[in-house]
C-alpha cells in the first residue's frame, strides 16, 4: 500500500459494460467519475452529505483534476476506489485517490482533485471550522 492519509474510505465497484470503450477497457473519463463517487462516500462516511454542505450555502467545485493510468481496468473487473483528503488550504482542499484491483495487490490508477470552497455567488470563502472538523 502507498503512503496515504489514514482517514480514508474504500468504495467497492464492479465495472459495467457501459463504462468501457470499444476495447472493453474502462473509459478514461470514468476514472474521474469513480473519484467523484468515492469522494461523496468519504464525505458521507464522516457524518455529513454534500447535499447538507450545499444547503448551508457552501459549494466545492473542482479546480483541477489529475489521473495517472497505470494498468487498464476492464469490463466486469471488481475494483476498490480509495479516497481521502490530503491537504487543507484557507479556502480549498485536496482529495487523493487510488484504484486497486479486487485483492488490493496493485494500483490501476491514482489521482487527485483540488477543490475551491465558494459561496452561492461563486466567491471563495474560508473553510468553516465545522466542515474541517468533520474530517478530523
Amino acid at each position: 500500500m502507498s503512503d496515504f492519509p489514514e482517514q480514508d474510505v474504500w468504495l467497492a465497484h464492479r465495472v459495467s459494460y457501459g463504462e468501457t470503450d470499444a476495447m472493453s477497457v474502462l473509459y478514461y473519463a470514468e476514472y474521474l467519475h469513480l473519484f467523484e463517487r468515492s469522494r461523496n462516500e468519504y464525505i458521507r462516511s464522516n457524518g455529513i452529505t454534500y447535499k447538507e454542505v450545499e444547503a448551508k450555502g457552501f459549494f466545492a467545485p473542482v479546480r483541477r483534476a489529475e489521473c495517472r493510468y497505470r494498468r487498464p481496468v476492464r469490463y466486469d473487473d471488481q475494483i476498490w476506489v480509495r479516497a481521502a483528503i490530503n491537504r487543507w488550504g484557507r479556502a480549498s482542499f485536496n482529495f487523493v485517490y487510488e484504484i486497486y484491483n479486487l485483492d488490493k495487490s496493485f494500483v490501476h490508477a491514482d489521482g487527485s482533485t483540488e477543490h475551491a470552497l465558494v459561496n452561492r455567488e461563486g466567491r471563495p470563502v474560508p473553510v468553516p471550522d465545522w466542515f474541517r472538523a468533520a474530517f478530523k
